[in-house]
This record gives structure tokens, C-alpha cells and sequence, in this order.
């Protein structure tokens, strides 16, 4: 399941969503994306994520179906906000569940380093000096790489 949203997510409540798909289920896995406080280091203070209706939703089924094909899954949710974002505010979930751990947390783990290059997501930072539009990372295209060779 894919949600792009404006609003926070209820962690527990995703999770016992999942949890309650089936009971073959022998692994849950998942990630929590969390914007940092890094403004008393001369960082962003706070963040706006924008994204392209429509494609955006998209990608992320694309993404997520890939990972099911690779991983035999029974369940997995993708939520991603977008809009103003302070430190302290969740940004993504990622949660995947299968019948074995290593499925689950590989999942997991593919899902979140290719939403960080594939995803259509563009992030605006704002600082003490102004706010300035963040390029992508060449660790973050190293750690999606990764699942190429696979």
C-alpha cells in the first residue's frame, strides 16, 4: 500500500494494520524517517518536501512492486509526507512483513534506499542564512546501487 500525505501517521496503528494481515506472518520490519535538528549546527531549521501529484504515487507502487518481486512478502506500506517539516517530525514509514526476518528487513532496507533516489520527492531547506534546494547525494545513489547487482 502507497500513501503520499500531507499529515502525520500513527506508527502503532500502521503496524498493527500490518500485524493484523495474516497470521503466517513471521516478520515485521520497518523504518521511520525522522527529520533532524541540526539549526544549532548552522543546519536547516526546518524543511518542505514537494512532490509531484499523480507520478509521485506512481514511483512509489513501481518501487514497492519491485520489492515485492524480489522478496516474498505478504504485506508492505509505503507513507511519505509532504508539505513544512520541523525537526522531530516523521517524514517516511517503510514496513514490510513476510514469513521469514531476512525477506522483511532486506525489503525494508531496499524500499528506503531506493525511495531516497528514486522517489520524486524534492526537499527545500531552510537555515538561519535562507533556504536553499538540496541536490542528491552520492551516498544515497551508492546505497540504492547496491540493489542493482542483485
Amino acid at each position: 500500500m502507497i500513501r503520499v500525505q500531507a499529515e502525520d501517521f500513527d506508527i502503532a496503528a500502521e503496524m498493527e494494520a500490518i500485524a493484523s494481515h495474516s497470521t503466517s506472518l513471521g516478520a515485521i520490519a520497518s523504518f521511520v524517517g525522522v527529520v533532524r535538528d541540526m539549526a544549532g549546527d548552522g543546519g536547516p531549521s526546518s524543511m518542505t518536501l514537494e512532490h509531484y501529484p499523480g507520478m509521485t504515487e506512481r514511483m512509489l507502487r513501481e518501487i514497492d512492486e519491485e520489492a515485492c518481486r524480489r522478496w516474498p512478502l505478504e504485506a508492505s506500506l509505503v507513507i511519505h509526507r509532504y508539505g513544512r517539516l520541523e525537526p522531530g517530525d516523521r517524514i517516511v514509514l517503510v514496513v514490510t512483513a513476510s514469513a521469514h526476518r531476512q525477506a522483511a528487513l532486506e525489503a525494508c532496507a531496499f524500499l528506503i534506499d531506493w525511495l531516497k533516489t528514486k522517489a520524486p520527492f524534492w526537499k527545500l531547506e531552510e537555515t538561519q542564512d535562507g533556504s536553499h534546494w538540496v541536490e542528491a547525494r552520492a551516498r544515497d545513489d551508492d546505497a540504492a546501487a547496491r540493489w542493482d547487482k542483485e
